[in-house]
């Protein structure tokens, strides 16, 4: 189960429609503009900057957010990403989700060198441990433990490696064995 406060919508309309009772439309605006700018923006360094400063992320030092990745709007103080950790190409991290009598927002904490494949989705209220790997167009919906190679949409365990265990491959030979 995910980590996640729930704050139930008892009146009117849709959660999301009641979206502004939530976040200020400003803080809304303002964070849309900064996101887009650090989408495009070919600089690593720049991209963490704009996270760290302007939206208050915590992200680890050396880490790498791909092209077109896409954080939180609403809510991406909630956001904490850890050192050497690579973030792909066109990936979501939410830090809410609304419902239709409800709306949900978790932290999602991402660990020291994790690799996070292109076109995956984190959902609000989870912590992927150290060293762990999402394959590409994955679902994170559950806490992933400490180097867990994981993926898939529902999500699966698909290798789990210590650290005495841990082989480095010298060529692509060594990935058919």
């Amino acid at each position: 189960m995910r980590k996640t406060e729930r704050f139930p919508v008892k009146e009117g309309p849709n959660a999301l429609r009641q979206i502004y009772r939530t976040v200020s439309p400003w803080k809304g605006v303002r964070n849309f503009i900064c996101i887009q700018a650090a989408r495009y923006c070919p600089v690593l360094e720049w991209k963490n900057w704009i996270y760290r400063h302007l939206l208050h992320m915590e992200v680890g030092k050396d880490t790498a957010f791909g092209l077109m990745v896409m954080v939180d709007v609403f809510f991406p103080e909630k956001i904490k990403i850890g050192t050497n950790t690579v973030i792909g190409y066109n990936t979501t991290i939410l830090a809410h989700e609304y419902l239709i009598r409800e709306y949900r927002l978790g932290n999602v904490i991402i660990g020291d060198e994790v690799m996070i494949g292109a076109n995956s989705t984190i959902l609000p209220g989870v912590t992927i441990g150290d060293g762990a790997v999402v394959a590409a167009g994955s679902v994170v919906h559950t806490d992933v433990a400490a180097g867990t190679f994981v993926g898939g949409n529902p999500l699966r365990v698909l290798t789990r490696r210590s650290p005495e265990h841990t082989v480095e491959l010298t060529n692509d030979e060594d990935l058919l064995h």
